[in-house]
């Protein structure tokens, strides 16, 4: 399909997904027409499928994207050291790596159940990937006798979920600075996995 003349794929693409992403978070995927992410992009809808093979492929690539650029950030957090200090480490990289992004954590957490089949399995695998490290953390914790959980894979999805709910809340320059913010979750989170 040719590109609509006198657009720019390097400008228009990213406006697609930046509309799209805004819409999903606030409206949720399944209220969002191709028709209404057009309309805040500024073009007809047929012009919209030179950016986009369809809605799904759109949700896809923003929850791949945001989680392909998670694990990049991760890659270079320490693996060794004490379980507690590594503990510390991931919780505050998730505050704060997420609050930046609450769209983008949104979408990847609350939209799962709009993906296709064979798109929910790739999400999934990369979901796994980042969860498999904080699991392995508290593994550790609990191996060493720091830690005292009988699941962690269940504790590992309830701190993410607790994490998480900073980016539905959290704004800057309201009663708590960010770094007050993380101390009030490590101690809670702390608190949750010691003996």
């Amino acid at each position: 399909m040719a590109r609509t003349q006198g657009s720019h794929s390097d400008i228009t693409g990213p406006r697609v997904r930046a509309a799209a992403l805004r819409l999903f978070a606030s409206q949720g995927y399944a209220a969002v027409s191709m028709r209404k992410i057009a309309s805040e992009v500024g073009l007809q809808v047929g012009a919209l499928y030179n950016y986009t093979a369809d809605k799904q492929s759109l949700l896809f690539d923003l929850m791949n994207e945001h989680l392909q650029a998670l694990l990049e950030a991760r890659a270079n957090a320490s693996a060794n050291g004490d379980p507690m200090d590594r503990l510390q480490e991931f919780t505050a990289f998730h505050i704060r790596y997420h609050e930046e992004r609450p769209d983008e954590v949104f979408i990847a957490y609350m939209e799962l159940r709009n993906l296709s089949p064979e798109n929910f399995v790739v999400i999934e695998k990369l979901r796994d990937r980042y969860e498999g490290e904080l699991e392995a953390i508290l593994s550790d914790g609990v191996r060493a006798g720091v830690f005292d959980l009988a699941e962690p894979k269940v504790s590992a999805r309830a701190i993410i979920s607790m994490l998480n709910g900073v980016t539905t809340w959290y704004r800057r320059g309201g009663r708590l600075s960010l770094d007050e913010v993380e101390t009030v979750y490590w101690n809670m989170v702390r608190k949750a996995v010691s003996r």
